[in-house]
């Protein structure tokens, strides 16, 4: 008579570890996730080539296209200069005059040595020689609708560039004394940035706007 072997069912242990087996195959067979991509960096399709993207405008056609597509304007006078170079113009260039009267105002900031020179304008040109590496002037157009508009343009001016004070209140108030009148005036300019700030004042009483044209020049 042929004796019966019967197997012996597996117990829990060994059902836990065969689990754990085919887990533990499973995980080494998947690819490691990649890692997140720095938001900052721009990787070319170049092997090995990595370019830093920069939040500062540039001069040439496709800097001043984005300007007046996206009404933003961001130069880096921190050292003190405004390089050629650096906003991608050559070396003999007298800059671009960027003018979006058609479009609306120009959010514009120049980052200083000490603070920031921000704006709303639809009018930026430059100045400088043609044997010059930097710029020698950024002029902007500030414009108002009212004359109490217009002398608080004035006291922004003041208090955040360092605008001669007396000089600014005295016209103030020869102006607010005979508000028709026509005056042209540039005020003493303000060096609290560390760049040259200049207020040239056009104000003509019989006109609906009057303007300030900005010169903002190299550290001293």
């Amino acid at each position: 008579m042929t004796a019966t072997h019967r197997i012996a069912a597996p117990g829990p242990c060994a059902a836990v570890a065969s689990a754990l087996m085919s887990l533990l195959v499973l995980t080494g067979c998947q690819a490691a996730a990649p890692a997140p991509a720095d938001p900052t960096t721009a990787t070319s399709s170049s092997a090995g080539s990595t370019v830093k993207t920069s939040s500062f405008s540039t001069l040439d056609a496709a800097g001043v296209e984005s300007i007046r597509n996206s009404r933003t304007a961001r130069l880096d006078m921190s050292s003190g200069r405004l390089e050629k170079e650096a906003v991608r113009v050559t070396k003999d260039s007298y800059g671009p005059e960027i003018n979006t009267r058609d479009l609306g105002k120009i959010s514009l900031s120049i980052l200083a040595p000490s603070g920031e020179i921000t704006a709303e304008t639809d009018r930026i040109r430059f100045n400088t020689t043609d044997s010059r590496t930097d710029f020698s002037e950024v002029t902007y157009f500030l414009t108002a609708g009212s004359p109490e508009e217009y002398f608080e343009l004035i006291r922004d001016g003041v208090q955040r560039y360092g605008i001669a004070a007396d000089a600014a209140e005295e016209w103030i108030s020869s102006t607010q004394a005979d508000p028709g009148s026509k005056s042209d005036f540039s005020i003493t300019p303000g060096t609290g940035t560390g760049l040259v700030v200049n207020y040239d004042l056009r104000y003509d009483g019989s006109k609906d706007t009057q303007v300030i044209i900005v010169h903002v020049l190299p550290a001293p």
